[in-house]
């Protein structure tokens, strides 16, 4: 069906968009604060069990 192309596009998109923010909250609480991501901590408080 061709009116079900752009459900298709924007699911499609949801996903690589659902994985990119998993992969950028997953790296924020596994690395520690550097030069990189110390505008992420303004932003974010790191997490309260997690211990530097």
């Amino acid at each position: 069906m061709p009116q079900m192309a752009p459900l298709m596009w924007l699911s499609l998109f949801a996903f690589f968009l659902f994985n990119f923010l998993l992969f950028f909250i997953s790296t924020y609480f596994l690395l520690p604060p550097s030069k990189i991501n110390q505008p992420l901590l303004l932003i974010m408080p790191p997490h309260k069990n997690w211990k530097w």
